[in-house]
C-alpha cells in the first residue's frame, strides 16, 4: 500500500461517489468535494497503482485540525487502510505542530482510540490532544 497526498493521483470522480453515497456526505456536490479537498491535506491510499481510500484533515494547520472523510473502497475494508490514512495526517509535516485534533463519527470509534482520541461528549465528538 502507498499513501500519497499528491491530489493529481487522486481519483476525484470515484471518491465524490463514494462520499456521496455515505451516511455523512449524501448532501453534497461534486462542487463542494472539490472545494472541501482542496483545501485540505489529503491522504489518499493507493493498492497496485489504483485508490483504495481517502481521507482529509482541515484546520489552520498550527493548532488545530480536524480529521473528515475516512472512507476506504469497499473491497479494501479491514485491511488497515483506514489505519494507514489516519496514520498519515497525524504524521503530516504540515500538521506536526497540531496539538488540538477533532472527528466525529457514528461506527468507527475503535480505530480512533487507537491513536489516542476519546469522546468528548454525546460520543460521536471525539478529540485527541497533544
Amino acid at each position: 500500500m502507498e499513501i500519497t497526498h499528491d491530489l493529481a493521483r487522486l481519483d476525484f470522480q470515484a471518491t465524490s461517489d463514494l462520499l456521496k453515497a455515505s451516511y455523512w456526505g449524501k448532501q453534497r456536490t461534486d462542487e463542494i468535494n472539490r472545494r472541501a479537498f482542496a483545501n485540505s491535506v489529503c491522504a489518499i491510499a493507493l493498492i497496485d497503482g489504483k485508490q483504495a481510500g481517502f481521507a482529509r484533515a482541515s484546520g489552520d494547520r498550527a493548532v488545530f485540525a480536524r480529521i473528515s472523510d475516512v472512507i476506504v473502497w469497499p473491497e479494501h475494508r479491514g485491511k488497515g487502510v483506514g489505519k494507514a490514512l489516519v496514520q498519515a495526517l497525524v504524521d503530516h509535516p504540515d500538521l506536526r505542530s497540531v496539538s488540538a485534533w477533532m472527528l466525529n463519527t457514528s461506527d468507527a470509534h475503535g480505530l480512533y482510540a487507537q491513536f489516542g482520541f476519546r469522546p468528548v461528549t454525546d460520543g460521536n465528538e471525539m478529540r485527541l490532544d497533544r
